[in-house]
């Protein structure tokens, strides 16, 4: 994790709010109660790309455990068991920041 000196909390917390955000404009945008239409795939398209710029000098963003598990399973392979030992963060968060912008939203949906 570059940009976090190596740090496990900071990492996670990282990867915890740029989940957070990227999961609570996509249930913003996906809300029928919205109806954001066409323009849903945009919003997270530009999102996505926020998240990435915001977090990949930090710890190479994931917000999503598929995109780090292949990378950290070939390193392994490959005789790099670096990225094994850290995977645990990038299947954690992103679970914590989806559940707390589930539960976010749902709140905010209330209103």
């Amino acid at each position: 994790m570059g940009g976090v000196n190596g740090s496990a909390v900071a990492g996670l917390i990282v990867e915890v709010v740029l989940t957070f955000i990227f999961v609570l404009a996509i249930l913003g945008v996906t809300s029928k109660k919205a109806n954001h239409g066409s323009f849903a795939g945009l919003v997270i398209g530009l999102t996505l790309v926020l998240v990435h710029i915001l977090g990949i000098g930090l710890t190479g963003t994931s917000v999503n455990p598929a995109r780090s598990i292949g990378p950290a399973v070939v390193a392994a392979i490959a005789g790099n068991a670096d990225p094994i030992k850290c995977l645990w963060v990038f299947i954690v968060a992103p679970m914590i920041g989806a559940a707390l912008a589930a539960i976010c939203y749902k709140g905010l949906e209330k209103e």
